[in-house]
């Protein structure tokens, strides 16, 4: 394991999510837990650091914002929650505003560090971060439709009976309700699966959309049972982490600004990106239908209506 520093911000639900998977992976030789109910963390780095016997040496603490300094990576997780009868832009601005603290200490303590949003709504905060903080944009991503994508390949996997990590397919735009399939570029083993007949499965137009949806409402189907969501994004975070950590320069669907693909711009939302020790080195867009690049038009422009109204 190599000699690397991450910091996770954040010890909800999801933060400790990724700090686990980060743990046992061994992805990382310390990881400092920050969160402004300082005995939780100490609580959680306790925990975690007892389970080293089985895992094997990873230095786990509770820490300041200061503690961050050296550290190559660090996740936000920190956010406040909805209260009962507030708006959702009030919800955005009274987050932006705990990000404008965040991005200031980080800017001081860790400037180098590579950021990884994975507070929601993740495509606006990931924007909301690239403005409040001096580091380059490259250097702020959003887990954007990471999880989605992951939710995707696994349910085109178990309708075609093969192993989800011989699916390549992708959700595209925002991390939300107008995410986008793309139905055009998925390919099982090397085969497209609109026009291929794979493993005795011919392209089923009903079932896609059935598997869509499943996707889209995923998140609402596993809060309406336990309250939130946070193993398979904590996955997610932790698998972002480490190809920063070890520069593997892998293609992520992560939320970044566009820069000029398919039209867009000004906004983040999830395009395939190459991802390494420096960030997001380039964009990898795949050719889209035109059904597909209106459904990221429309996708930004429900970001963009968002981001209008917030204060930053």
């Amino acid at each position: 394991m190599s000699r690397s520093k991450v910091g996770i911000i954040g010890t909800g639900n999801v933060g400790m999510a990724a700090a686990y998977a980060l743990f046992q992976r061994q992805s990382a030789s310390e990881l400092v837990l920050v969160d402004k109910d300082r005995r939780r963390a100490e609580g959680e780095a306790m925990d975690l650091m007892h389970g080293q016997a089985l895992v094997g040496r990873v230095t786990v603490r509770a820490g300041d914002y200061a503690d961050l300094a050296g550290c190559q990576v660090v996740v936000i997780c920190a956010g406040v929650g909805q209260k009962p009868g507030e708006t959702r832009l009030d919800l955005l601005n009274r987050n932006a505003t705990v990000f404008k603290q965040v991005a200031s200490e980080l800017d001081r303590h860790a400037p180098e560090a590579i950021l990884v949003v994975a507070t929601n709504p993740v495509d606006i905060l990931t924007s909301v971060m690239q403005q409040l903080s001096s580091r380059p944009h490259q250097a702020v991503i959003g887990t954007g439709t990471m999880l989605d994508t992951s939710r995707f390949r696994a349910l085109l996997g178990e309708h075609y009976g093969v192993n989800p990590r011989s699916v390549h397919a992708y959700i595209l735009g925002e991390h939300g309700d107008s995410e986008v399939a793309i139905w055009s570029s998925a390919t099982i083993g090397g085969l497209p699966i609109m026009d291929e007949e794979i493993n005795c499965h011919p392209f089923d137009p009903a079932a896609m959309e059935r598997i869509f949806q499943q996707v889209r409402g995923a998140a609402y189907d596993i809060i309406s049972r336990k309250g939130y969501t946070n193993t398979a994004i904590g996955l997610v975070i932790a698998y972002v982490v480490r190809i920063i950590l070890e520069d593997q320069k892998s293609v992520l669907p992560v939320s970044v600004d566009p820069a000029g693909d398919y039209g867009l711009s000004g906004v983040c939302l999830s395009i395939p990106s190459v991802v390494g020790a420096s960030g997001v080195e380039c964009h990898v867009p795949p050719n889209v239908s035109e059904q597909e690049h209106k459904g990221l038009h429309a996708s930004a422009a429900v970001l963009r209506e968002s981001l209008e109204g917030i204060e930053v």
